[in-house]
């Protein structure tokens, strides 16, 4: 990640959460990738919902989040997933 973006979304995150805070990650994975994600986060409640054709899932994590550079790490752990999209 650049680290001009990273230092902007750092900034933006601080501005709007009050730090410890519940933090909502959603991301879009291909079929068969939904587990890799999942492995990650083994004690947080995941949502999932299966795409109309049924080629991707959006997964949604629920994580009480102490600091703008944790919700930063997560980000960073979950960008060798391939095909993964942050929203």
């Amino acid at each position: 990640m650049d680290k001009e973006w990273l230092d902007s979304f750092r900034k933006k995150l601080d501005e709007h959460h009050a730090w410890p805070s519940l933090y909502m990650f959603k991301f879009i994975v291909p079929k068969g990738k939904e587990e890799e994600l999942r492995n990650l986060f083994p004690e947080h409640e995941i949502s999932e919902r299966v795409s109309a054709n049924g080629n991707y899932s959006s997964l949604t994590i629920k994580m009480m989040c102490p600091s703008s550079d944790s919700v930063i790490k997560v980000y960073e752990m979950v960008e060798n997933i391939e095909g993964i999209i942050a929203l």
